[in-house]
């Protein structure tokens, strides 16, 4: 008898009866996709072949991990996101989850850094320190970083638009330390399309954006090898309202669009590609991510295979970063998050993440504090050293339901891929409204099952309890902005405010031209020229982005 034989026979005589007497919870279940959820699932559920088109881990496809050993070598990289304030107060804290075991630094910027304005700017007025770290010049950076080998910790920093200037700020610091820039290790985001899609800190148009990543792509590879040029980025994308699917096809897109961009600018793909990597989501729909991940990496390599003719295995490699779901922090019964996360992270594990960040539980409410920071990374070392996942490759491959899971969003996500395509490609998309009204509709759709109460939260639209918020709340001292002005005050003082002008000069002419800016930026950084002056000079050569607006 086939399996489906067995479930027909097993439905007729094990579940009518028991429906009779015991409904099912709801008439239909599907996962945060939309995709449909049988009651169990068999061999014949899988397609055919699909097993042996997985491969082994660290072989192509690279379904079950990138690397042949995975965690039982080496455990992923706990790289807790944080910065706040200034730069001395950031310092403070990464030297704290150092000493805690963190095994890498991700970098929180403020805002006016991320939109590249300085802190003294009028733009900046408010805003300085609260979101992330303040950083305008090569000494907040050094102070930053101060003690902390860069030969020896890998580095993330979450910026984008000013993505180049930030890394020549830590490559110039590197120098600073006697670290030959060959020795850095780390990522930058640099991702701008998701900013145009899902999180808004974009400066510049899409045109110029693309040549200041490319730029860094082909910089890199020359002179920093071992760091990652860019970390494509699902996560703002989930945190806008998408779905599992959603976030695989539209990342993966932007990714074709990236390697597009560096091949049209002259790059060789198997000279940039082994430096890419990509940062998803780990939301709540436990199993769902988990067939997620695997879905993304093995499309991806069958992308860089047969779409772009990449050679080398590192090429075809996706490699990510993973970051449990802020938006599914809830400020009711705070504690509840810190489950969340757990389950979250777990998901991101046996998924085969390479690096992983798990919010803390207050986040709903406010930046981490430092009791909340400490419980969010020893969720991670918990699951690494107690739970035994961490022992076996893969641990859920080979579920019936896992492969089945596995293939849909693949298939899915490639039917995305294929529309954008005909659209002209990711930016293309963007530009029609195409992805960002997608998301729209996806995050609708769940707001109204949350209202409904198809979808339960727990302690929001269920499980309530009358409660007085206790928790500790990390508040920013707004004396931080005003020390901030008064050290580029100083700063602008007691440089060479001659030779700032002239780098803003050769910038200018370097920006309307087409050589490589990251040299330059370099040396603009090295000579105190501020973030805000350098974004500056680019925004009144390339202009400012506006979004489309239809009425």
């Amino acid at each position: 008898m086939t399996a489906n034989g067995k479930k027909q026979r097993w439905y007729e005589a094990r579940v009518m009866p028991s429906l009779e007497r015991f409904p099912e919870r709801k008439e239909t279940f599907t996962t945060s996709s939309g995709i449909p959820v049988e009651r169990v699932y068999t061999r014949d559920d899988v397609p055919e072949g699909f097993e042996d088109e997985l491969g082994l881990p660290g072989e192509y496809p690279f379904t079950r991990g990138v690397q042949p050993t995975m965690y039982r070598s080496r455990f992923w990289t706990m790289r807790q996101y944080a910065g706040y304030a200034s730069a001395e107060e950031s310092n403070a804290r990464y030297r704290y989850l150092l000493e805690q075991g963190q095994s890498g630094l991700s970098v929180a910027f403020d805002l006016p850094t991320q939109i590249g304005y300085d802190a003294d700017d009028p733009m900046a007025e408010g805003e300085v320190g609260k979101v992330g770290v303040s950083i305008s010049s090569l000494e907040d950076m050094m102070t930053l970083f101060d003690g902390i080998p860069l030969d020896r910790v890998s580095t993330s920093m979450t910026i984008n638009a000013p993505a180049a200037v930030l890394l020549a700020m830590y490559i110039a610091v590197g120098k600073r330390q006697g670290v030959e820039t060959h020795k850095l290790r780390g990522t930058v985001q640099n991702d701008i399309l998701k900013e145009y899609i899902a999180r808004g800190t974009y400066i510049y148009p899409p045109k110029p954006s693309m040549r200041l990543i490319t730029d860094l792509f082909a910089y890199c590879n020359k002179n920093v090898p071992r760091w990652n040029t860019i970390s494509i980025s699902g996560y703002h994308i989930r945190e806008a309202g998408c779905t599992a699917v959603q976030e695989v096809a539209f990342t993966l897109a932007n990714g074709i669009a990236y390697v597009q961009a560096a091949l049209e600018a002259g790059l060789q793909v198997d000279d940039f590609a082994p430096q890419l990597s990509f940062f998803f989501n780990a939301h709540n729909n436990f199993l769902e991510e988990v067939a997620k991940f695997r879905a993304a990496r093995m499309l991806w390599a069958q992308i860089m295979k047969e779409r772009f003719g990449a050679k080398k295995e590192k090429s075809l490699k996706l490699r990510f970063h993973t970051q449990t779901g802020g938006s599914t922090l809830t400020a009711q019964q705070p504690e509840n998050n810190i489950v969340r996360v757990a389950l979250q992270a777990l998901a991101a594990v046996m998924g085969g993440t390479q690096s992983l960040h798990t919010n803390s539980m207050d986040e709903a409410l406010a930046l981490p504090t430092e009791k909340a920071v400490r419980i969010a990374l020893r969720t991670q070392q918990i699951i690494a050293y107690e739970t035994g996942v961490a022992d076996t490759i893969d641990p859920l491959g080979g579920s019936y339901y896992i492969e089945k899971l596995t293939h849909e969003i693949m298939e899915q996500a490639k039917a995305y891929i294929e529309r954008i395509d005909a659209m002209g490609g990711a930016l293309a998309a963007i530009e029609a409204g195409y992805i960002n009204q997608e998301i729209q509709d996806a995050a609708y759709a769940y707001q109204q099952a949350v209202e409904s109460g198809e979808q339960i939260i727990v302690g929001v639209n269920r499980f309530q309890i009358e409660e007085t918020l206790e928790q500790d709340i990390l508040r920013v001292d707004p004396a931080i902005e005003a020390a901030q002005r008064k050290h580029l005050a100083e700063l602008r003082a007691r440089r060479d405010n001659a030779r700032v002008a002239e780098l803003r000069d050769r910038l200018a002419s370097a920006a309307k031209g087409s050589e490589n800016l990251m040299p330059l930026f370099i040396e603009c950084v090295e000579n105190n020229v501020t973030l805000g002056e350098i974004c500056h000079t680019m925004r009144d050569v390339f202009g400012e982005y506006r979004p489309h607006v239809s009425i």
